[in-house]
């Protein structure tokens, strides 16, 4: 059995037959279980993508829903300055995604954050964020899709002058003002709709899925910087004073209100790690994933503060609270037509397709490595031989995130995906020091005369690391008390989980 990060002595040659229960929490995998630099003997993970295709998948997973509704959330709160909301959630995700590019590069795996902190701080911290990781990607999925339901609406409404019934596009659980409200008439259709189609495409095959996300993210980006182009013809100077917000009454004034927007905007930025989850299917993970997480970064940080900017110089920072479709809207408003908000709802409709398809991949393959550890059960690790695809867990993660989508509010779903998120970043910074002193054996050692050390965070292993986990409880402490108390309650029930199944059936422990 390997060491673990507790026990430098390997159980093997440790004086108790049996693995204590420290031993048992802590045991840590080998790097070299985790390379799969070849194919697996009969159906495993077809190895397909290259750096462009990584880089599409992490813009696709990033910019969507995000960019498109969370100006409506987060500019009541910071006013102007929510562009220093938006630097200082890119900051934290730069610092992130540096850790990320050394890490992939170390260990290309498909379970991205999951298989990094197996290696490094051991089985039961691997679970734990395997739960936070399940809440980014499948509740990322069902929160994206709920937003393309109002861009859909917008979109038909002003193309054929019809609109989905209320009825039909409203969640049965909503936050109201008087707190949550359920109504037993209502289900948000379109979303159930568009989670079902993601996952018809992704049981075609990776290569299919990367295909039309690649196009859709092209697609996507032009739309943006059509957004931007018109927006700077109605740009207004006046806009940006005064620059931070200066009502107290909500707490959320001077730079409270930019670190409590930040919290909010940081969703726009969840999606980076999706490139880590590919390293099992890339065709050389080693050199093509931490190209394509840093490259993914750079056009979402500068998509997103060209929308940011040209978004506040062409409407004041009020008309932006309670907003649909805003950015359509703002178009309509600046132009005077409709045809710019046309344009850019069939955009919306494109991109948020493609951040929920790329969101359900992801959650499918971290859910494809915590099964083939035995952590979970082995259906979610059954690969058809034919598309080289998890089909059973992609059927699963499919209705699961359909049935959230359909009957829960969105606003109950941003805050817990961005603490999820962050959380699991911090541990992940935490992992990078460790894995510059892990002894590596023989045939890793070969791997990296062959290839190379690969992508190494720069200053040294503690710098970086220590300000990325910083920066997200920084962000993180602005949240929502109810978020936190959600939060604890998902990962008691992970723990159960653990300590009822994991534990047990583990692949560490029949070595």
């Amino acid at each position: 059995m390997p060491p673990c990060f507790w026990c430098p002595s390997s159980t093997e040659n440790c004086s108790l037959k049996t693995p204590t229960l420290r031993q048992k929490l802590f045991r840590t995998k080998s790097i070299e279980t985790h390379e799969e630099l070849a194919p697996h003997e009969g159906a495993g993970l077809n190895k397909t993508l290259g750096v462009f295709s990584l880089t599409m998948l992490g813009v696709g997973g990033t910019i969507g829903t995000g960019i498109f509704f969370t100006l409506a959330e987060a500019v009541p709160k910071a006013g102007p300055s929510v562009i220093l909301s938006f630097l200082l959630a890119a900051f934290t995700a730069g610092l992130t995604t540096l850790c990320y590019a050394e890490l992939s590069s170390r260990i290309p795996a498909s379970g991205s954050s999951y298989s990094y902190i197996y290696v490094t701080l051991g089985e039961l911290f691997a679970y734990i964020v395997a739960a936070c990781i399940f809440l980014e990607f499948g509740l990322s999925a069902s929160a994206t899709s709920i937003g393309w339901s109002a861009y859909l609406n917008h979109f038909i409404e002003n193309a054929f002058g019809w609109h989905i019934p209320e009825a039909l596009r409203s969640p049965m659980i909503i936050s109201g003002a008087n707190g949550t409200e359920i109504h037993f008439g209502q289900i948000n259709l379109p979303p159930i709709l568009l989670i079902f189609m993601c996952g018809a495409l992704l049981l075609r095959g990776v290569r299919e899925s990367a295909l039309a996300n690649s196009i859709m993210v092209l697609i996507k980006i032009s739309i943006l910087f059509f957004f931007a182009v018109i927006a700077l013809s109605g740009f207004n100077a006046d806009n940006f004073t005064p620059f931070f917000n200066g009502d107290a009454s909500k707490g959320h004034a001077g730079m409270a209100g930019v670190t409590a927007a930040a919290a909010t905007v940081f969703f726009s930025f969840i999606g980076l790690d999706t490139v880590a989850t590919g390293g099992a299917e890339a065709r050389n993970a080693r050199r093509d994933v931490p190209r394509g997480i840093i490259a993914a970064l750079i056009i979402v940080t500068v998509c997103y503060m060209l929308v940011a900017v040209t978004a506040l110089g062409a409407q004041p920072a009020g008309k932006f609270e309670g907003q649909d479709a805003g950015l359509a809207v703002i178009l309509q408003n600046v132009t005077g037509h409709t045809w710019p908000g046309l344009v850019l709802s069939a955009g919306a409709v494109i991109s948020v397709f493609s951040v929920t398809l790329a969101s359900l991949y992801s959650q499918t393959r971290v859910m494809y490595a915590v099964s083939s550890d035995g952590l979970m059960g082995p259906s979610y690790s059954q690969v058809s031989r034919k598309r080289r695809v998890p089909v059973k867990s992609t059927i699963i993660v499919c209705c699961a995130t359909a049935l959230v989508a359909g009957s829960v509010d969105s606003a109950y779903l941003w805050d817990m995906v961005s603490l999820g998120t962050l959380f699991a970043f911090a541990i992940v910074s935490a992992a990078v020091p460790i894995i510059r002193r892990k002894r590596f054996h023989a045939s890793h050692s070969a791997q990296i005369a062959k290839h190379g050390r690969g992508f190494r965070v720069p200053f040294g292993p503690y710098l970086i690391p220590g300000m990325s986990i910083l920066s997200c409880i920084y962000i993180m402490k602005d949240l929502p008390l109810m978020t936190y108390a959600v939060f604890g309650v998902w990962m008691g029930c992970a723990l159960i989980g653990y300590f009822v199944y994991a534990i047990k059936h583990s692949h560490l422990g029949r070595v």
